[in-house]
């Protein structure tokens, strides 16, 4: 596949190992780039241990480098990472929320530390291998405007991460993976023979990565037992520390000899986790799927990012409060310097503090906040 001979600027590419950054930055090449790639290192803790592969990681992506015929050095944002967005992990499940280290990741690291770092090896843009697209708008009044659209593959659309990111940041931004399927991607990544072309997506969070959660916790968090409580304050268990525990979780609850309110034929519906009191340093267990506790029509999001750099105006909109979930009808009703508020048309199953509520109108991601 011949590749172009226009050179359009220099890109810094984060290269992870994985198939998705690996074959962005082959096709970054073929459109005519200059293609510089960097692998972040951003976490040091245990990292010998089974469940940190970066070390394979690098080995992949300095494999692929050298296969397409491009440069790549490894960079170590550790301390940033720990100061920026591991700080603030830690800060959010000690108050109780459940946050979403990823959005943090992106907005902190990888389009700010990184950003930074390809600036001064002279880059035009970077490029990362997310799932979304960048678009420009020419405006009479505020000239050229940038926005974030969803990936085409809906099934893989990643800007529910991205929601955090600003003009700058977007305006500097190529994602060569927007507009492809995932399919066609393994397609490439098998025609080109990469050596990580079978390797299997990464599911752990960014620098957890496939670790038991809880023994992970329990080395960072001071944790307390305290009751597991049904709705109307019933005790039927204990749980090891609040921040084991998120709002919908239904495994790993230890309740599950409990059968509570029971059918005809003696089966019961299962226990959901629904709320925390931290004052009490309770847990309050729901049980059933729909149970009210677990159902909202309306949210209150704070520390709010616009990716246009304003608010949009009231009105009908889409939104997601958390990233595997279809886009849901809601109307925003209120915009502060704090915050915002959202009514949904159809209730919302088990919206959880510390999660990302992110709007949409169609395709474009308008920014979103922190759910209260």
């Amino acid at each position: 596949m011949p590749g172009s001979s226009v050179n359009k600027g220099r890109v810094i590419i984060g290269m992870s190992g994985g198939v998705d950054s690996s074959v962005s930055a082959w096709l970054l090449k073929q459109q005519g780039y200059e293609v510089i790639g960097v692998f972040m290192k951003n976490w040091e803790d245990d990292d010998d241990s089974e469940y940190c592969s970066s070390r394979q990681d690098w080995l992949d992506a300095a494999s692929v480098a050298d296969l397409i015929g491009v440069d790549i050095e490894a960079v170590n944002f550790a301390s940033e990472y720990k100061d920026r967005v591991f700080a603030e992990f830690l800060r959010e499940y000690s108050a109780g929320r459940t946050p979403n280290p990823d959005v943090l990741c992106n907005a902190e690291i990888k389009f700010k530390a990184f950003l930074d770092h390809a600036m001064t090896l002279g880059a035009d843009y970077i490029a990362t291998g997310h799932y979304a697209r960048v678009r420009s708008v020419e405006s009479a009044t505020d000239g050229t405007r940038y926005q974030l659209l969803k990936g085409l593959d809906t099934s893989k659309d990643q800007s529910y991460f991205l929601h955090r990111l600003n003009q700058n940041q977007l305006s500097r931004t190529l994602f060569p993976l927007g507009e492809l399927p995932k399919t066609e991607v393994r397609r490439i990544a098998a025609e080109l023979k990469l050596p990580n072309a079978a390797k299997k997506d990464s599911t752990g969070i960014c620098f957890i990565g496939e670790r038991p959660f809880r023994e992970f916790l329990n080395r960072y968090l001071p944790t307390e037992p305290g009751p597991i409580k049904t709705p109307e304050g019933q005790v039927i268990g204990q749980h090891g520390g609040l921040a084991f525990h998120t709002y919908g979780q239904r495994k790993g609850l230890g309740i599950g000899g409990v059968k509570g309110q029971q059918r005809q034929d003696g089966t019961a519906d299962a226990w959901y986790a629904a709320r925390k009191d931290l004052a009490t340093n309770t847990l309050y267990v729901a049980q059933g799927h729909d149970h009210p506790w677990l159902l909202n029509k309306s949210l209150r999001a704070e520390n709010v990012n616009w990716i246009d750099g304003e608010a949009p105006a009231l009105g009908l909109y889409a939104a997601k409060s958390r990233y595997r979930q279809p886009d849901a009808e809601c109307q925003l009703l209120n915009v502060t310097e704090e915050g915002f508020e959202l009514q949904f048309s159809q209730a919302q199953w088990a919206m959880t503090p510390g999660q990302s509520a992110v709007l949409y109108d169609g395709d474009v991601c308008l920014g979103g906040g922190i759910i209260l």
